[in-house]
């Protein structure tokens, strides 16, 4: 957690302005990245939990009929994010997978951080919706 803090700071994407004293900013810089880090992983297990792996897992025991039922939501899962866009796909895996955020997603593919947030919020709602209607044909 220190390291992507002393990250935020030499790449200069944390700035001190001199509104408060050094120490008070530090903290600072500390507690909104530990925040947005917390808030990212709370986020991909409540998604997980809802599409994914977790809930897709079947419980250890489990019964044919229930295996079954959880191969079927994986395959719902896993076209639902082909028929996403190369971009939306992308961002997304690079946020829930892999803990980036949108900003550092968006570095790691050469795009801005504008773009990437576009396709991070239309790639949730398609992928929100291509499972909702999987789930109901």
């Amino acid at each position: 957690m220190l390291q992507a803090v002393y990250l935020k700071i030499l790449e200069g994407r944390a700035r001190f302005g001199g509104r408060s004293t050094l120490k008070t900013w530090l903290f600072g810089v500390i507690r909104r990245s530990a925040s947005g880090r917390y808030r990212r992983r709370r986020l991909r297990a409540a998604l997980m939990l809802r599409w994914g792996r977790q809930e897709l897992a079947p419980p250890p025991g489990a019964g044919p009929e229930v295996r079954v039922e959880r191969a079927r939501e994986s395959e719902v899962v896993r076209r639902a994010l082909a028929a996403l866009s190369r971009r939306q796909r992308q961002v997304l895996e690079l946020v829930f997978f892999h803990d980036l955020t949108v900003r550092e997603a968006a570095e790691s593919m050469g795009v801005s951080a504008g773009t990437a947030s576009m396709h991070y919020d239309r790639g949730k709602r398609r992928l929100s919706r291509l499972i909702d209607q999987e789930g109901r044909a």
